[in-house]
């Protein structure tokens, strides 16, 4: 699948993440090559720089995951609540990027950009372009098994290929047919699911790209209006 662009027009994201340990920071400076030499204790990351300007001027993520166990979340939209539960054991780079971005308000008053809605079922988002083509400025590595698979529920990595994620991410409302090429970081619940069908019930836009609608901007906008806020429970 390529790399989900279009998926959520009007959802409001209100991330209220919950994990152990403490979580993410960052310089001024733009993104750039992880400092290997942090003391910090947790699994090293690597966010590299990948040319481009970012959609949003956003720090990159901490060199060190220090997020464990499961981190749990609310992103709150104008069609209702999708809960999160994200793995910070089996995908700890991917959480670590998503909350530093979430924290930072990355994904504060965007739009999910794109619906499919035959074969593979997911609600693509973390565009703030709201093109399909933007991103956070860096990129880092797949966490993967090999063994993945997406039923409904699903919480993954959109990408551009091996290795290019940045901020995008679908969520799966349907069970669906992906190679295992997508880090699955995390779930959504049944209430999330819920809302997933909401969205997904009023189609796509249909035009000349997309005239059969079965992949393009869904019709009923899903904006997502608020990240992570303080107080953080780390």
């Amino acid at each position: 699948m390529p790399k989900p662009t279009s998926l959520i027009t009007a959802a409001a994201l209100t991330l209220v993440l919950g994990s152990t340990l403490s979580a993410c920071g960052g310089d001024d400076s733009p993104a750039k090559a992880s400092d290997p030499q942090s003391s910090v204790s947790g699994t090293p990351c690597s966010y590299e720089s990948d040319g481009s300007s970012p959609a949003k001027q956003v720090d990159p993520p901490p060199s060190t995951a220090t997020l464990t166990g499961q981190v749990t979340g609310t992103m709150t939209t104008n069609l209702g609540d999708i809960d999160l539960t994200l793995d910070a054991d089996k995908t700890p780079c991917t959480v670590n990027s998503f909350v530093s971005l979430a924290k930072q308000g990355y994904f504060d008053s965007t739009s999910c950009h794109r619906l499919t809605t035959r074969g593979i079922y997911v609600l693509q988002c973390g565009d703030p372009t709201g093109t399909g083509a933007g991103g956070p400025g860096y990129s880092f590595k797949d966490e993967l098994s090999g063994q993945e698979t997406y039923p409904a529920g699903t919480l993954a990595m959109a990408n551009a290929g091996p290795d290019t994620n940045g901020s995008q991410f679908f969520v799966v409302y349907g069970d669906s047919a992906l190679r295992p090429d997508y880090t699955i970081f995390g779930t959504v619940n049944g209430v999330g699911l819920s809302t997933l069908d909401r969205i997904a019930a009023g189609g796509t836009v249909i035009t000349a790209d997309n005239p059969d609608g079965l992949d393009g901007t869904p019709v009923r906008t899903t904006k997502i209006l608020l990240a992570v806020r303080t107080p953080f429970p780390w």
